[in-house]
């Protein structure tokens, strides 16, 4: 109580004193203010220059970290942990352990990738003579013509390999991987693998007794392949893993126009009208009277579009564009009025993949307004129109007419548009990233007690980018069919066919699809999908219960399958003049 009126007796001041204290006091608080600004001023500072001190550090820690030499096992390791084969992987990869290598350039996988590839043409240079030596000890017909297609088969399978190895070059940018070469090197390793595949599919189906030989011998070349397919696949987020200055990689504009195709065909290219180098015509009013005659005069390797104009007629021989002549187009009068006919069978004494009347192996090659059929007849089971193998091939207004194994789709892209292709069994089969647009699908009538596949997808890697797609067709029948028709049929393990935007014809069974093996469902890894299909055929009540067909699937997964996302049409397919649906709009 005391202390209180102490404090009010001290605190009293007079009017003078009370003005001064108040000057005194907003002097003061000027001081305060203007010290209080330069003390928020130095802290500021002081935190800045800290956090920028931190963030050099940080920099120059990361800098110092990516310009910090990977070992040479942990790449490895990241490299051969994606394959399928990891274990080959790491023994072909381990003499750069063995010889002590630790430079940034081994450690790289891009360069690991790069080396892996090389170790597959090497077990595959070793496959060279192993048909030929086996075909001295066999006395059967077939059996020799199938080793004899491995014997081609293997070349091919290098050669994919070998274009693989030589894409990894710089392109003149200091970018030896851009997405288009990675996109070039997947379908060309799926290629060289499904090679090796047909190989053995071909000794299989002869009932040769040297297929477990061939196939043991094929192990360490197939394993490899397949690991080779499995980094391309991967080689961005391996990159990423080790935070291999991916800046430095220049952003996919698309591939414009194939490498081998020169500046004066792309002009030629986006012209309607054909020129054609040489005129083929039965009557002799041509360069030549045969079709082969006029292949056989295709420069080698050209990069400039050959023009072949086939005159009206029905050409009876076995056509093969192979894999030195490129950018080879083949046109006629119409797909009724030029045809090119042969009757080469399996039942007749020839491996499926040799009864082709029609083979297409050279890059770039395309067909338009021609018909191709085989006529050996149902009774002779396999009996091929049509095989391609080309890249970036194209066929436009064609018809392939036969009965088992019609067209055979066997490799690389491809795009088939307003074509008609009727048969009966597996008539659309193989294993290229192919796409079928606007067609006409038309399963006939089987001989008696045998039902009508459409599709036979041959996938058989999971890095693999292949498949069928059928997108805004007709399917029906070609004649008076009564036999069970069904979509198709998973070939391999991981089968891959897509029917979407099509017009399905009550022809085909509720079920929509079989197993390959009768009563046995298929492996869950197979995908085989429909998307809006319209037609009797297309109600999906009574679809199979696969768990790996999806009868519904998204827009998302549907647009995987489109010309644009699937062959990556939409950057070659405008200088090609055909018409085509990128999308699914």
């Amino acid at each position: 109580m005391d202390s209180i009126k102490s404090f009010k007796g001290y605190g009293k001041v007079n009017e003078i004193e009370d003005q001064a204290f108040r000057r005194n006091t907003r002097k003061r608080m000027l001081i305060i203010a203007v010290s209080i600004v330069v003390l928020l001023t130095v802290i500021i500072a002081a935190v800045v220059g800290v956090v920028v001190h931190k963030s050099n550090n940080d920099d120059d820690n990361a800098t110092s970290s990516s310009s910090t030499p990977m070992t040479l096992s942990d790449s490895i390791k990241a490299v051969c942990g994606v394959t399928q084969y990891p274990n080959s992987c790491f023994s072909s990869l381990s003499s750069l352990e063995k010889q002590g290598t630790s430079s940034n350039k081994a450690a790289d996988p891009e360069e690991l990738f790069k080396l892996c590839m090389e170790a597959a043409v090497k077990e595959l240079s070793k496959l060279s003579t192993l048909p030929e030596n086996l075909i001295a000890r066999v006395n059967d017909v077939r059996e020799k013509a199938a080793l004899v297609d491995c014997q081609g088969l293997y070349e091919e399978a290098i050669n994919q390999v070998n274009t693989s190895i030589f894409t990894m070059q710089s392109d003149g940018t200091g970018n030896l991987l851009t997405a288009s070469k990675i996109d070039d090197m997947k379908t060309w390793l799926s290629a060289a693998l499904t090679d090796l595949q047909t190989c053995l599919d071909g000794l299989e189906e002869t009932n040769s007794a040297s297929l477990d030989e061939v196939r043991k011998s094929m192990q360490n070349s197939t394993e490899l392949t397949s690991n080779s397919l499995a980094i391309a696949s991967k080689i961005l987020t391996l990159l990423q893993t080790f935070d291999l200055n991916i800046h430095r990689r220049r952003k996919l504009l698309g591939f414009g126009f194939p490498e081998w195709i020169g500046p004066a065909d792309r002009k030629l290219l986006q012209q309607v009208n054909y020129e054609p180098n040489v005129t083929v015509a039965k009557d002799g009013t041509g360069k030549f009277k045969t079709i082969t005659e006029a292949v056989e005069a295709v420069p080698k390797q050209s990069k400039s579009r050959f023009v072949i104009y086939v005159k009206g007629g029905v050409y009876e021989e076995n056509v093969v564009v192979d894999k030195s002549k490129w950018n080879v187009m083949m046109y006629g009068d119409g797909k009724t009025k030029t045809i090119i006919s042969g009757n080469r069978s399996f039942v007749g004494g020839t491996p499926t993949f040799a009864t082709a009347t029609l083979v297409a192996v050279g890059r770039g090659f395309m067909a338009m307004d021609i018909g191709v059929r085989n006529t050996a007849g149902p009774e002779n089971h396999q009996a091929v129109a049509l095989r391609s193998g080309s890249d970036l091939s194209v066929f436009y207004r064609c018809s392939f007419d036969a009965y088992q194994d019609t067209l055979y789709a066997h490799s690389n892209r491809q795009f088939y548009r307003d074509c008609d292709i009727s048969g009966t069994i597996d008539f659309i089969f193989g294993n290229a990233a192919v796409v079928f647009q606007r067609c006409n699908i038309q399963p006939r009538q089987p001989m008696t007690n045998q039902y009508n596949t459409i599709t036979a997808q041959g996938k058989t890697d999971p890095n693999q980018n292949t498949g069928i797609s059928i997108q805004r067709c007709l399917i029906s029948p070609f004649d008076n069919v009564t036999a069970l028709t069904y979509l198709g049929r998973p070939w391999k393990n991981y089968s891959t066919t897509v029917i979407m935007q099509s017009g399905i014809a009550s022809i085909v069974d509720p079920t929509g699809w079989i197993p390959w093996i009768p009563n046995t469902t298929p492996p869950s890894t197979i995908f085989y999908a429909e998307y809006y299909n319209t037609g009797p055929g297309s109600n999906l009540d009574k679809r199979v219960k696969w768990e790996g067909y999806k009868p519904n699937i998204t827009d998302e997964q549907a647009s995987k399958f489109t010309v644009a996302s699937f062959i990556r049409g939409s950057d070659w397919l405008p200088q090609t003049t055909v018409s085509y649906d990128s999308s699914l709009e």
